[in-house]
């Protein structure tokens, strides 16, 4: 019996999921141990998995090995002293690419740092995600674009911008305005034992506002692991909160998708918000200032590589006749020549104009920020620069 929700296991192999496992949860509609509840939950997640045609499923490998291969050529611009920094996101390509091809390209997402392979399947030229780890900028790209919001480095803040982000949603709908359906926010284990977190889910339950919280549990807090923050399953938290929660294999992609799309469905009938906690697994540093080694088995590791998203996603595809070898060269051809492209780019990558700092701090005029901007000016103007 599985805790969390899986469709396709680490040999790649499509499973039917067990509805008394115990990976759903309703502390309002019903119990979670209810068994018409979870069967009814099992028939849609079905009915949503199925929406995913071989094509698509190429479409997420692709998204999938174009993200990690990003992800391993900025870890190498790091060590080289390209980058000031790096958060890498090997191993979770799965979650923020399943979860992200299911919501609507209208809704607002706010990722934390770590969401390259959300940025990728959003459409963001991932090149742009280099410049605020390069330091050559402070926000790197224009959130509106793709409706994929600037990444925010202090851990949980960005679960309130989303919050606020959804209320204001449901305040457009009282007034008969149309618009997006919700608001994503993406957050990893460390960010539950934030304040600024359960701030976000109290506002959220309160207020019944339409906000899907996806938790990437990576099972490393930096070096607290997962066990030492929380007696239970981080998903069964939101029990105290009242939010519905699904508890998913994020190595799989399948359900990964499948499960946000349910999470959406149901958003979209019954209001109010959402929770997945998807259980992955960190396979690098937390950042490149963090040395895995002294906190971690080798043999944990290797357990965790045996059930890799990719090599997963790849055995389906290969075993069910729905690829081949030209498909997979032409994919890891591509994917070379995005990590030439981001090493291009990085070594090419430039300081802005200062005057910049000064742009896109509020989206209205700001008196203090006006004042800043005419004191350098002054300053330049008296030839000290």
């Amino acid at each position: 019996m599985s805790e969390f929700l899986q469709l396709l296991t680490p040999a790649g192999t499509r499973v039917a999921p067990d509805p008394g496992a115990g990976w759903y949860g309703d502390p309002v509609a019903r119990p979670a141990a209810d068994p018409a509840t979870a069967h009814h939950a099992v028939e849609q997640l079905a009915a949503h998995a199925a929406e995913l045609s071989p094509s698509d499923l190429r479409v997420a490998y692709r998204h999938m090995v174009l993200t990690r291969a990003f992800d391993r050529e900025a870890t190498s611009l790091q060590r080289q002293g390209e980058l000031g920094l790096w958060v890498p996101s090997l191993g979770q390509e799965a979650a923020q690419v399943g979860s992200a091809m299911a919501t609507p390209a209208t809704d607002m997402v706010y990722p934390s740092y770590r969401e390259h392979g959300v940025a990728q399947v959003r459409g963001l030229d991932l090149r742009d995600i280099i410049p605020v780890f390069r330091g050559t900028r402070h926000g790197g790209w224009d959130p509106r674009a793709h409706n994929f919001h600037i990444y925010t480095f202090v851990i949980g803040a960005h679960t309130l911008h989303a919050v606020g982000h959804a209320m204001a949603l449901q305040q457009d709908r009282r007034r008969g305005l149309e618009g997006p359906a919700a608001v994503t926010v993406y957050f990893g284990d460390g960010a539950t034992s934030q304040g600024d977190v359960n701030e976000a889910l109290v506002f959220a339950s309160s207020a019944q506002v339409p906000v899907l919280f996806l938790l990437q549990n990576n099972h490393w807090a930096i070096s607290v692991p997962t066990t030492t923050q929380s007696r239970v399953p981080l998903a069964n938290r939101a029990d105290g909160f009242g939010i519905p929660h699904l508890r998913v294999d994020g190595n799989d992609l399948i359900a990964s998708y499948a499960a946000t799309r349910y999470a959406l469905t149901r958003m979209a009938a019954d209001g109010g918000p959402f929770l997945i906690e998807f259980v992955t697994y960190r396979m690098g540093a937390h950042t490149t200032s963090d040395d895995p080694t002294r906190y971690r088995s080798r043999e944990e590791e290797d357990a965790w590589r045996a059930r890799d998203p990719i090599a997963r996603l790849r055995t389906l595809l290969t075993d069910e006749g729905e690829t081949d070898e030209g498909f997979l060269a032409a994919v890891d051809a591509e994917a070379h020549e995005l990590g030439a492209s981001v090493r291009e780019f990085t070594r090419a990558n430039a300081p802005g104009e200062f005057p910049e700092v000064f742009d896109n701090v509020y989206a209205t005029p700001n008196l203090q920020v006006d004042h800043e901007r005419a004191t350098w000016d002054a300053y330049l103007a008296r030839g000290e620069a």
